[in-house]
Parts: structure tokens; C-alpha cells; sequence
């Protein structure tokens, strides 16, 4: 069973932009549809980590705004940032989902039960990966892999009980 969701930020929770206003604040855009699958899957008693290879004040905003438990900033190393998640949860290999769209996810994904890419994933990373989700980086794939998840496990009637 997936316990834990592993959600890469660049190119999988957005699209990839890196947008610098002329002060030098960084812009980010998130999908809302996203927020609601991951305050779901929440809401449902399971896990969530953002490993991310770049540091974002913005992204700990919105990790923080999601109740997402696990948030890993600056990582180079992901694979090993996420077994230090798993043996702090208990959890293994087999209990993960990891969403990822480039070469500094490879490891994770090759290492987890479930692996997806958004749309725009490159191809090196769409090859590997189990599935390749219909929608691009910031456009809802998230919201479509938990949606896959949710459908898999049988979990359809709990995660529409967390709205209705």
C-alpha cells in the first residue's frame, strides 16, 4: 500500500519556470487542483515529502500551507534524502509513490513501487518511470497521479469522504 508521496517542485509541482522579479523575488505558480489532491491524500492519514534539488522560501510557503510533512530543500543527493524519510517513518520502498521530470530524480524513481513523470518529463526520465502522466508539470499532474494512486488502492469512497 502507498503511504508516501514523493513530490518533486520544478517541472512536476510547477512548470519548470524559475520567474525573478527586477528586485530579484522569485515567482512561482502552483496548481490549486494539486493542493486539494495533496490536502486529500492528507486528510487521509498519509504522508507527503518535497524533495527538491533548489532552496525556496515559496515553496516552504506552500509545503507549510498544505500540511505536507516532509520538506527537503537544496538536496543533491534525493535517493539518500529519502531513505533517511523512510526509515524515520517505518516505511519502505514498496509504500512510496515518487513523481519526478529529470535526471536528479532518476534514483528515486527507479527505487520506488510507483514512479510517474508529468507530460514534459524528459525522456531519459519517461522511459524509466511507470507512468507517464497526461498533464505537464503545474497543470494538475499531481492531482492525476494521486487520482491513479487513489483508483489503484482502492481508496476512491475515503478520499471523496474528505470533501463530502
Amino acid at each position: 500500500m502507498i503511504e508516501l508521496l514523493v513530490l518533486d517542485v520544478d517541472g512536476c509541482m510547477t512548470d519548470g519556470s524559475i520567474i525573478y522579479t527586477q528586485n530579484g523575488d522569485e515567482i512561482k505558480a502552483f496548481n490549486v487542483k494539486d493542493g486539494l489532491a495533496i490536502v486529500s491524500w492528507i486528510r487521509m492519514g498519509k504522508k507527503v515529502a518535497i524533495i527538491t534539488g533548489r532552496e525556496s522560501k515559496i515553496v516552504e510557503k506552500r509545503a507549510r500551507e498544505l500540511g505536507i510533512q516532509h520538506l527537503r530543500q537544496g538536496i543533491r543527493d534525493k535517493e539518500r534524502e529519502l531513505k533517511m524519510i523512510l526509515e524515520a517513518e517505518k516505511l519502505t520502498f514498496d509504500n512510496v509513490a515518487v513523481i519526478g521530470d529529470d535526471l536528479n530524480d532518476y534514483h528515486m524513481l527507479r527505487l520506488a513501487k510507483r514512479s510517474f513523470t508529468p507530460a514534459n518529463g524528459v525522456a531519459y526520465i519517461q522511459a524509466l518511470v511507470q507512468t507517464v502522466l497526461g498533464k505537464k508539470g503545474g497543470d494538475g499532474c499531481i492531482r492525476e497521479m494521486i487520482d491513479i494512486i487513489v483508483a489503484e488502492e482502492g481508496l476512491e469512497e475515503e478520499f471523496l469522504k474528505q470533501w463530502l
